[in-house]
């Protein structure tokens, strides 16, 4: 099992990229290989011209394609999620996330975005097919402080929803995708009565 962080901050250092960073803490040990990919390292024009065949995009869709499950993390902009991830999701197959859970995460200066994730984020992972989006986890300014040494520091609050998230999203990764329950049915055959 693998399990992909997708950094979908424009900056260097972020709260969001902290909020990865204690997540990837709390997933050592537990068994799946952690790989990171921050779009910001990605060809600009390339992912601008939606260039899919460069290298850098080219390798990044094929982490996507590879993970088994992924948590997406974003700083939340004018009520939204990020431009960066916007422009990276866009470039995702309609199918790319089919079979796989996906746990979100975003920060913002305060609680009013909080819902971003479920109106903004979560409808465009649904559309790339996800199989369970599982509930995400919102933190403000005031619960991720970046140290001046490059450290962070999560708020006990905070890490403890973390540490919840973490624990589903290894529960849901690992479960066997569910067997449909009655034979699918052609839209041919579909008869309705009146």
């Amino acid at each position: 099992m693998s399990i992909l962080l997708l950094a979908g901050s424009p900056s260097e250092r972020s709260r969001s990229a902290a909020l990865l960073d204690t997540v990837a803490r709390r997933l050592r040990g537990h068994g799946p290989v952690v790989e990171r990919l921050q779009i910001r390292d990605l060809s600009p024009q390339a992912l601008l011209l939606a260039d899919t065949s460069h290298r850098s995009v080219a390798a990044a869709l094929d982490q996507v394609a590879q993970a088994s499950a992924l948590v997406i993390a974003t700083p939340v902009y004018k009520a939204a999620y990020s431009g960066v991830l916007k422009v990276f999701l866009d470039l995702l197959p309609q199918t790319a996330l089919r079979g796989k859970a996906v746990l979100p995460l975003a920060t913002g200066g305060s609680p009013h975005h909080m819902l971003a994730l479920d109106y903004a984020l979560r409808p465009v992972l649904q559309s790339l097919s996800a199989r369970h989006i599982l509930p995400g986890v919102y933190a403000t300014d005031s619960q991720v402080t970046l140290l001046p040494e490059g450290g962070h520091h999560i708020a006990e609050d905070l890490a403890g929803r973390l540490d919840d998230a973490v624990a589903q999203l290894l529960a849901e990764a690992t479960r066997p995708p569910a067997s449909p329950a009655f034979e699918t049915v052609p839209f041919s055959q579909v008869r309705c009565s009146v």
